[in-house]
């Protein structure tokens, strides 16, 4: 584990650029017409490559897929190759003509499956969490307990409320991120086709600033630093940090810096996470042996301070997001507090207002 202060790459706070020609298409992009060979970036390595087409052309079926593969259409490193493959950094991918059908956006999805009471009071509070709203973008301060998208037994989520939200546009509105169910904070949505596309974009080529305000129980040693740990994830959705080598990992990069301290027992931590990997700030805060307050998950009963009558939910915010709006300018919204975490900011005397300095500073 590397704890170093140390700066995480330049991130410049402007447009993504236009992909060159030749570049790796993307989500909605026009279906290649003849044949291309696409190289595997840093970002997508250890990806399935069923998934890596199914990102890029979105409305190509599973069961076409299967027919390129099974006829050797699609190729990785010139070899044949199955839907289930993980792919790595720098193989090269044959993607042969596809019809433009295969380029279109997914049907959305349909609405949540709720009493049409529970989904409008749901709706309700989702418009008055509402930071910004432009014609391209809606930017919420996602309340903590709340999924960003269904699975399994989840039925209440951001995605299947967006109906709700798209106002007067003519588009259905599109998650560009997720957050932890149990993670509230600032949390993104396309309200066009072409805005989402720039703005996922901006998180692929990491031309974004993500700051999380946590607390947790114990101090992280040292004060300021950077956790450079693989993580892996396992099929029951639980994840954990593996050694360097490790096939199944994948690096994942967090710089973090101590805002307040309660004498040893907690601390207010802020965090800038490089990567994006599941549950990465959890489990680097536990890999510290400093694990999120309330989060039963990784830090087990050290996620508790004995004595302190404290909210027993996780206390990790998205507090604020900079990246380039995809029409003009910048975004930049911070995401208030949630009331649990009020609650535990004034038990230790923490200041909701600091405003902490991270690596780019």
């Amino acid at each position: 584990m590397s704890r170093t202060p140390a700066p995480p790459p330049t991130r410049k706070d402007h447009p993504a650029p236009k992909p060159a020609a030749g570049a790796t298409p993307r989500s909605g992009d026009a279906a290649p017409r003849a044949v291309q060979t696409v190289a595997v970036s840093s970002d997508d390595g250890d990806l399935r490559l069923d998934r890596w087409f199914r990102q890029r052309f979105p409305g190509l079926t599973h069961g076409r897929l299967e027919k390129l593969l099974r006829t050797g259409q699609v190729r990785v490193d010139g070899k044949r190759a199955k839907a289930a493959q993980r792919l790595e950094p720098g193989q090269t991918v044959r993607i042969p003509p596809l019809d433009e059908a295969a380029a279109q956006a997914p049907v959305p999805r349909a609405p949540m499956p709720l009493k049409a009471e529970k989904a409008e009071g749901l709706a309700a509070e989702l418009k008055r969490a509402i930071l910004l709203i432009d014609d391209d973008v809606i930017v919420l301060n996602k309340p903590a307990g709340l999924a960003t998208q269904g699975g399994g037994k989840v039925k209440a989520h951001v995605d299947g409320l967006l109906d709700h939200l798209q106002f007067d546009a003519k588009e259905r509105p599109r998650l560009i991120h997720r957050l932890d169910q149990e993670t509230s904070g600032v949390l993104l949505i396309g309200r066009t086709a072409k805005a989402t596309r720039r703005l996922s974009e901006a998180f692929r080529e990491r031309a974004t600033r993500k700051e999380y305000w946590a607390v947790t129980a114990g101090v992280p040693h040292p004060h300021q630093g950077r956790i450079d740990l693989a993580l892996a994830r396992s099929p029951n959705n639980v994840g954990r940090v593996v050694e360097d080598g490790d096939e199944e990992g994948q690096r994942a990069v967090t710089d973090y810096s101590v805002v307040e301290v309660a004498a040893r027992h907690a601390a207010f931590v802020a965090l800038w996470p490089v990567t994006g990997r599941t549950h990465q700030l959890r489990l680097h805060m536990a890999a510290l042996d400093t694990p999120i307050l309330g989060d039963g998950k990784y830090g087990a009963g050290k996620a508790a301070i004995a004595g302190a009558e404290l909210p027993r939910q996780l206390h990790l915010h998205a507090r604020r997001l900079v990246l380039p709006h995809p029409a003009r300018g910048t975004i930049d919204v911070t995401a208030p507090l949630p009331p649990h975490m009020v609650t535990t900011f004034r038990y230790f005397d923490f200041d909701p207002k600091a405003k902490p300095e991270g690596p780019e500073d």
